[in-house]
């Protein structure tokens, strides 16, 4: 039996996005990530993302636009920005050299921490993960083994410092900060929906599915293949 590194390779490599919020970054696998949720209010080229504080407004959009959760700026240094798939359908929203995750690179990054031993309980198989992904901080307090929310000190074995960052619905209500973080991918379900990643605080295991276009969610970035 040989010993597994669950060790975290955190750059000293920042990026920076237009609005000058620089983000650290780390190599996970083949792959660098942002360690923080993107905050930008600005394309890539420079131009504005329409910020929608009006849930009926945002329950009505088909076009790009963005917020901060509870519409509180407060938010924004910790949480980032939750953006509708709209925006994220742009192709600006990442910052230069980078770009919004495709649904099948989060899933390279999930079979590289399961295969490398980064379940809660070191095993290479099934989807334990986690608690790898998720930050030491801000989460909900949850008893169940191996969930995020027991025992927090435990977190992000992966160095990624997912944050339970809620989301907006579609009807404009703002849910689940402290218990759910939500991230975007750039890769289209259905006409109406689109692929996602979430952790949830009384869990084990990230979640795959989709989410409606017009729901805010927190969007993570991943460097461009060089």
């Amino acid at each position: 039996m040989f010993a597994i590194s669950c060790t975290a390779q955190v750059y000293s490599n920042t990026v920076t996005d237009m609005d000058g919020n620089v983000y650290k970054t780390v190599k996970i696998g083949t792959q660098v990530w942002m360690v923080e949720n993107l905050k930008t209010t600005k394309y890539n080229d420079g131009t504005s993302i329409l910020k929608i504080t009006d849930g009926t407004t945002w329950s009505n959009l088909k076009t790009p636009g963005y917020c901060f959760y509870d519409n509180d700026a407060a938010n924004k240094n910790k949480y980032g920005a939750l953006y509708n798939w709209y925006t994220v359908n742009t192709g600006k929203l990442a910052p230069t050299g980078w770009h919004v995750p495709t649904d099948a690179e989060w899933t390279t990054l999930k079979n590289y921490l399961i295969a490398k031993g980064y379940n809660y309980d070191r095993s290479t198989t099934e989807n334990k993960i986690a608690k790898s992904l998720a930050a030491t901080t801000d989460w909900n307090s949850f008893t169940g083994p191996g969930t995020i929310g027991n025992d927090l000190t435990k977190n992000n074995s992966s160095g990624f410092a997912g944050l339970p960052g809620g989301g907006r619905y579609s009807s404009g209500t703002f849910y689940s900060i402290g218990s759910f973080g939500y991230w975007w991918s750039s890769t289209e379900y259905y006409a109406e929906d689109a692929w996602c990643r979430s952790l949830d605080d009384y869990d084990s295991n990230v979640y795959s599915s989709y989410g409606n276009k017009q729901y805010g969610f927190s969007v993570r970035c991943v460097q461009d293949y060089v």
